[in-house]
């Protein structure tokens, strides 16, 4: 099948799903319990995606502005109750991904039991890299990600430390959620999580794949 079109996947994908502590030393950083058997999911919106070249803009009401780096795993087609075996088919590409997180209003949420909605789902709460093409990546478990505000490194992981794999969350999801051609799905951080203030720069990359850089602004 060819994949086409999706290096611009950011403008017309209907849906961003994020799997939440799918690393195991992520989650532990944070005092959370780790997965097992199911993954954590939510969603961010189509507003959320922010490219290279525009600020990266903090929510008016976060004091404590997080990044988490992370792979995500574009779709070249659409379906529902996706076997694992198959689950590799429906992929198109990957691109390098930040899932911001506005950590003071995810831990009040947490709290209070609400859902995360202030916390991840907000305007440019999502950046992205340029499309990168499923044939560049032969193996997607092994893959080094790194993040660095103002020049400091502040992240590194690789892919292989992932609790569930992307072939098992396309299968899990695809049983909840039907996937589109140009759904992303960001597969978790590894740990090393950190505040950003406005005016700072984060530099993100994979190893020998791609990098990208922002800006902080308040918004």
């Amino acid at each position: 099948m060819a994949f086409r079109n999706l290096n611009r996947f950011w403008e017309w994908g209907r849906k961003i799903i994020c799997v939440g502590r799918n690393y195991a030393d992520h989650a532990k950083e944070l005092n959370n319990p780790v997965p097992s058997g199911e993954p954590l999911l939510f969603l961010k919106p189509p507003s959320a995606y922010v490219r290279e070249g525009s600020p990266l803009r903090l929510p008016y009401y976060c004091r404590n502005l997080h990044h988490e780096v992370e792979l995500g795993v574009v779709l070249a087609k659409g379906g529902s109750d996706i076997q694992q075996a198959d689950a590799m088919d429906y992929v198109g590409g990957y691109a390098l991904c930040l899932d911001m997180t506005a950590r003071d209003v995810q831990d009040e949420c947490k709290r209070k039991g609400n859902p995360w909605t202030l916390a991840k789902a907000f305007d440019c709460s999502c950046p992205v890299s340029d499309f990168i093409p499923k044939d560049k990546v032969p193996e997607p478990h092994r893959l080094t990600l790194w993040l660095k505000v103002n020049g400091q490194l502040r992240q590194q992981g690789d892919t292989s430390q992932m609790i569930f794999p992307i072939p098992f969350l396309i299968h899990y999801i695809s049983g909840i959620i039907s996937l589109e051609r140009g759904d992303l799905i960001l597969t978790g951080t590894p740990a090393g999580v950190s505040a950003v203030q406005e005016h700072d720069e984060l530099q993100a990359g994979i190893d020998d794949l791609v990098t990208m850089k922002f800006k902080v602004e308040r918004r």
